[in-house]
């Protein structure tokens, strides 16, 4: 299981908010190529970072950050937030990240990602299936909808996904666990899926309940930068 330590960016600076609230946004570091590389330094190798402000606005804006990070780095960089257009998505591309995730245009332009898809490859493109009540959420969790996650899944797996970041916005930022139902449920049902637990981590017990489940990875934001868990804990549990 891959350990994903994610940056979140509003304005060029790493924050976090609570429950995908941007009124509940506390900043941790005006420069966030210092936050990858600690992760780096730790021996972490991948990073999931977020452009808040592109979710905002649907269109990338925090582009540079991507850049310094993947051209200073050698962390595999999977890139979410405001990638809508086929310019936003080479651009990305350009600036360094592996892969990019897919989330509210999968919802409100399907035909884009599936092109996408086909172009670029399933390895290069994550389904986003952030959800409510197990109900899919959009547009950095601030519009709901009323598609039902399993459902949301089963079709763009029949499309040829292979990789999905869920986050139950619900849990997000509140350091109370996991959906680890969610998580069982959809492994359940998609066995061949690469599922990224993402939301609600707290602690190391948390992680090593997500590893016994053989997710695929876990995304880890709050729980690091409010020493829940400490990157030495994280380095060890890699060497596992």
């Amino acid at each position: 299981m891959y350990i994903i330590p994610a940056i979140d960016i509003i304005e060029g600076k790493a924050v976090r908010l609570t429950q995908g609230d941007y009124n509940q946004k506390k900043e941790y570091n005006a420069r966030p190529l210092e936050v990858a590389k600690q992760f780096e330094d730790a021996g972490l190798t991948r990073l999931h970072l977020v452009d808040l402000d592109g979710a905002k606005e649907k269109r990338v804006i925090n582009w540079k950050v991507l850049e310094l990070i993947a051209s200073k780095t050698n962390l595999h960089v999977d890139f979410g937030g405001g990638v809508q257009s086929d310019d936003d998505l080479r651009m990305v591309f350009e600036c360094g990240a592996k892969q990019v995730t897919g989330g509210s245009i999968a919802v409100k332009q399907p035909d884009v990602l599936e092109r996408w898809l086909s172009q670029y490859g399933p390895d290069k493109i994550i389904l986003g299936a952030d959800a409510k009540n197990e109900k899919i959420a959009v547009s950095g969790w601030e519009e709901g909808t009323e598609v039902w996650i399993y459902d949301f899944l089963e079709k763009w797996t029949e499309k040829g996904v292979k990789y999905v970041i869920s986050t139950d916005v619900a849990k997000d930022g509140l350091l109370q666990g996991p959906s680890f139902d969610l998580y069982r449920n959809m492994q359940d049902q998609f066995p061949d899926l690469n599922i990224i637990a993402s939301g609600g981590v707290s602690n190391m017990d948390d992680i090593e309940m997500l590893a016994d489940m053989d997710v695929f990875g876990v995304i880890v934001g709050k729980a690091i930068y409010e020493g829940r868990v400490t990157l030495k804990e994280l380095q060890q549990f890699n060497e596992q």
